[in-house]
């Protein structure tokens, strides 16, 4: 039994290990934090194998969850350094957003953040996003649609303050 649950274990690694760091990696920009992320995805996976029945989909939220708090590091580390380093000069009380559509999907609420996670940048096609959320294709292509429009007002807000 536990050669066989290892057997599964090793052949699932091997089969999605790779995309899954990839995806991590353009989401990440780094190779190794990437590694990072998929990895630990993969011992979470692990800790849960027995209750998991969907481990690609698990992997894939999991992931996601790890890059989101990633970004969230990221930028508190961006705030520490402007703090420790801003001038003392005034400057324009309001700065322009970052366009960065990083920036903008870390910003969405999980809700629609998760679904565009998982089409566009894992390439899952939406049954799938459906199958691995637990919601109805309907609600995806709404939540994605959704998303869509946020992601749309931003950037346009964005480059408005840009002009």
């Amino acid at each position: 039994m536990k050669r066989s649950r290892e057997k599964a274990a090793s052949e699932l690694f091997a089969a999605l290990y790779p995309r899954l760091a990839g995806w991590c990696r353009r989401l990440v920009d780094d190779d190794e934090t990437a590694h990072e992320i998929a990895s630990e995805a993969f011992t979470r996976l692990w800790a849960r194998w027995t209750s998991v029945a969907e481990p690609r989909g698990f992997l894939y939220v999991t992931a996601a969850n790890l890059v989101r708090d990633h970004w969230r590091k990221l930028e508190r580390e961006r705030r520490a350094v402007h703090r420790v380093t801003a001038e003392a000069a005034v400057r324009p009380h309001s700065e322009p957003a970052d366009p960065s559509v990083r920036l903008l999907v870390q910003s969405l609420p999980e809700r629609l953040r998760v679904p565009i996670l998982l089409h566009y940048y894992a390439d899952m096609p939406i049954r799938e996003v459906s199958v691995v959320t637990g919601r109805k294709e309907g609600t995806v292509k709404a939540d994605l649609h959704a998303a869509r429009e946020l992601l749309r007002a931003h950037l346009g807000r964005s480059l408005d303050h840009t002009l």
